[in-house]
């Protein structure tokens, strides 16, 4: 039963699906709306979840791989799936638990103190409660102390990282009543402090860039990202080729690059050129992208209805927050900027790391993972956008790339001090969490662990109960 259940929270699909019938429910709407409404969000999530599934293994992960491999990078890729399959085998009932209490504490918080964010991202609660659990035990924390500890961590973040993103997400949406729910929320408000440098030239947006007459076609989303994406797929692939890596024996492939099973033929007389191979991934990431907006469309279109019911009757002022896809539709040149520059601030980071004094502190080489770099990067240049326009999307896009380069570095050492070497977490809500809660577990034990988590946890209650409120104007 239990197993039933944190399957029902961890797939997002589900749990909006869930919220939004209460929401319809509890607005006393007809049956056939509930139904219309609940199916609807459910399925919009299936597809966001189908596009980015798609992308991801589609496009990628091949273009990451072959350009690591194209240009002989060699150190830590910062994956969440990674490390949190790794700490499940032995974390998994205290993820379940923590997970579960986690999401109950985030409804209390929304309800009593003026985070009035709701989390949604089903599959990121998950992996903090997993981090959480690794994190705490190591503070010697076990059983029923360590899954109201990890919970009461898990509320705070759930609530307070939306809350940060909140006044630029207001300005992307253009509403108060769609929130973002995202574990990279600590880069997307760094890039968008960070663009606020350029607010005299916010005006000047990624969307409102002009093209000549016979280029206009170019401001279809579909056509720009396909196009840019295949260039970036035949240089990279091409590097490749030329150097003999995805012609070499297969078996020695193989025993070194076990991700690339796939790209194993590309190249040779046997199947499909390496430029045709080139050209389809380029074209299946922008096919990617719009699946993903297709999705975030329908859910946006469903959701925010539904979970006024909540908003009325249960948490007065609730707001769902979404995954990072729901802004890509406000700005999709910016999605394209920001995954591009991020990356290139991932590649300037990984020099900066390279040539390191390793003398001063150790640290290991973070590549530039393109999973991470595409879904934070994109969203880091929309929030850039959204505060210095075309400048600001550029500028915060690659600090956020650096950003998204150092943090996990800096977290390394925590994760080796928690016997995950040669991991670490890409986002950068994970790594901050890691670094803070990681060094405070390894000083505070036991019992007195528990209080500063439970703490923490009551913060924003006792603010809410203490600090005056501020009058709205008649």
């Amino acid at each position: 039963m239990l197993d039933f259940i944190i399957n029902i929270l961890s797939t997002p699909a589900m749990l909006v699906g869930i919220l939004a019938c209460i929401g319809l429910c509890l607005q006393k709407k007809p049956i056939e709306e509930i139904v219309k409404g609940t199916v609807k969000c459910i399925v919009g999530f299936l597809v966001l979840s189908a596009g980015a599934s798609f992308l991801q293994s589609g496009s990628l992960n091949a273009f990451g791989d072959i350009f690591n491999y194209a240009f002989n990078m060699q150190g830590v890729v910062p994956n969440n799936e990674a490390i949190v399959s790794l700490a499940l085998s032995n974390f998994g009932t205290d993820t379940a638990y923590i997970m579960a209490i986690g999401m109950v504490l985030n409804i209390v918080l929304a309800r009593f103190s003026r985070l009035k964010y709701i989390f949604l991202t089903g599959h990121h609660t998950l992996y903090m409660s997993c981090m959480l659990a690794v994190i705490l035990s190591v503070g010697g924390l076990n059983g029923f102390a360590l899954w109201i500890s990890g919970g009461c961590l898990l509320a705070f973040i759930s609530a307070a990282s939306p809350a940060y993103c909140s006044s630029t997400m207001e300005k992307i949406v253009e509403t108060d009543e769609l929130g973002f729910g995202h574990f990279g929320g600590a880069g997307y408000w760094f890039s968008a402090q960070c663009a606020k440098l350029f607010k005299n030239s916010a005006d000047q947006s990624t969307e409102d860039i002009n093209f000549p007459q016979r280029l206009t076609f170019l401001r279809d989303t579909t056509v720009s990202i396909g196009l840019t994406m295949v260039v970036f797929f035949l240089i990279v692939t091409g590097v490749a080729v030329g150097r003999g890596i995805l012609r070499a024996n297969p078996d020695t492939i193989l025993k070194t690059y076990t991700n690339l099973s796939e790209l194993l033929n590309v190249g040779t007389e046997t199947t499909t050129n390496w430029a045709v191979w080139a050209i389809t991934r380029g074209l299946s990431f922008s096919g990617g992208v719009y699946i993903i907006l297709s999705g975030v469309r329908l859910i946006v279109s469903e959701i925010v209805p539904a979970f006024r019911g909540i908003a009325e009757k249960l948490v007065p002022g609730a707001v769902p927050a979404i995954d990072c896809p729901v802004v890509f539709p406000y700005a999709p040149n910016a999605v394209l900027i920001g995954f591009l520059v991020s990356f290139v601030g991932g590649i300037i980071g990984l020099l900066v790391l390279t040539f390191w004094d390793k003398t001063i502190s150790p640290v290991a080489l973070i590549l530039p993972g393109v999973v991470p770099h595409f879904f934070c990067g994109a969203t880091a240049g929309v929030f850039g956008n959204a505060e210095g326009g075309l400048k600001g999307c550029v500028f915060g896009s690659f600090m956020h790339g650096l950003l998204i380069t150092f943090l996990p570095a800096i977290c390394m050492p925590v994760m080796g001090a928690l016997n995950f070497a040669n991991c670490t977490f890409s986002d950068a809500d994970f790594s901050w969490m890691g670094i803070v809660f990681g060094n405070v577990a390894q000083h505070v034990t036991g019992n007195a662990l528990m209080i500063v988590c439970i703490i923490v946890f009551l913060l924003p209650i006792i603010y809410n109960i203490v600090a005056p409120k501020k009058k709205v104007a008649e």
